[in-house]
């Protein structure tokens, strides 16, 4: 660690860090994306490794993970084991899970592909045999403030003036039949996807850790594979997504009309995810989410050809100019 990098530690860090019995360990700060929160890699003398989080209060808040984090752990799910914890100051010290994140680990050895998504795909069977987790629910309230990101910043991005009385009600009517079917629900982790699944030990089909798992809810089980399969940072093909998706069915059994709902999450999470791209461009100043618009589109235009997602469809079609669709939502200036 360079000296410049010492002076920039967080107050308080060496005291955690002693009380946790981590006093004696190297610190190796990780570069961050001009978040609150930080993360460093400690290594002790005996060769024993950690990952420090610092999510300070009042600008984050480390309960919601730390409560999540016990949960899957208590049910027999690959989370980070929490080694220590000082939620009022920010501190969490968990267990190190490595480098080889499944995205950056496919992209090096691209054959192992088909293993490393059946392993993600039974880690969400696994997850979705367990109790739904004591986590605030995926209502319908809480789709609609999601989808309604794409009128708030994409459309005004793209100078379009469009019907948000409209949008709502579409949505409304085309999510009330899966609403039902979230009676028994499972924990959605809201953000499976390949950037987020650590392989272990260095194998796509060993068991597979689990992080950014903070924002959990409970709800349709349908959630999580979309996040999966329709990646907005990883393209997955048609054929790969529509193997898993019928892996997990053959597996989880999980009845309903399975495939609409799939479709009407789908739909639901890339307009989310076009208008939270589109804000972290045009409020936060980072461009790179700009490229993926294209490929969350894409899928988005898949799944509002299902029949399910008409009322939706016929929103788009009065609403978004055709030239756009085709072009994968067009370029924001």
């Amino acid at each position: 660690m360079t000296d410049n990098a010492k002076n920039d530690l967080p107050e308080g860090l060496h005291d955690f860090l002693a009380k946790a019995g981590w006093d004696n360990a190297a610190i190796d700060p990780i570069p961050g994306d001009a978040s609150f929160r930080r993360y460093f890699r400690l290594a002790k003398p005996d060769s024993d490794k950690a990952m420090l989080m610092h999510a300070p209060p009042p600008h984050e808040n480390p309960e919601p993970f730390l409560k999540v984090a016990h949960w899957l752990t208590d049910h027999g799910m690959r989370a980070p084991e929490i080694l220590a914890e000082d939620a009022a100051k920010g501190w969490v010290l968990l267990e190190d899970f490595g480098n080889d994140r499944m995205r950056d680990w496919l992209d090096l050895n691209p054959d192992s592909e088909r293993a490393a998504y059946k392993a993600a795909i039974d880690a969400l069977v696994e997850l979705h045999q367990r109790p739904a987790g004591p986590f605030d629910t995926y209502d319908m309230p809480t789709y609609q403030r999601e989808v309604g990101l794409l009128t708030e910043w994409y459309a005004p991005a793209q100078g379009l003036d469009v019907d948000g009385d409209g949008y709502v009600s579409a949505w409304e009517e085309a999510l009330a039949p899966l609403i039902t079917r979230q009676a028994k629900p499972v924990t959605v982790l809201r953000d499976y996807h390949a950037e987020n699944i650590m392989l272990l030990n260095g194998s796509p089909s060993a068991t597979q850790g689990l992080i950014d798992f903070q924002d959990a809810l409970v709800g349709h089980p349908a959630y999580d594979l979309v996040s999966l399969l329709q990646d907005a940072r990883r393209d997955v093909s048609l054929q790969l997504e529509k193997e898993m998706l019928d892996r997990y069915i053959q597996s989880a059994q999980p009845g309903g009309d399975f495939a609409a709902d799939y479709a009407r999450l789908g739909a639901q999470r890339n307009a989310k995810i076009v208008g939270i791209f589109t804000r972290l461009y045009k409020r936060d100043g980072k461009p790179r989410y700009l490229s993926m618009i294209p490929r969350v589109w894409a899928a988005m235009e898949r799944d509002l050809a299902h029949s399910a997602l008409k009322p939706v469809a016929r929103w788009f079609d009065a609403n978004i100019p055709e030239e756009l669709r085709r072009s994968g939502g067009g370029r924001i200036v």
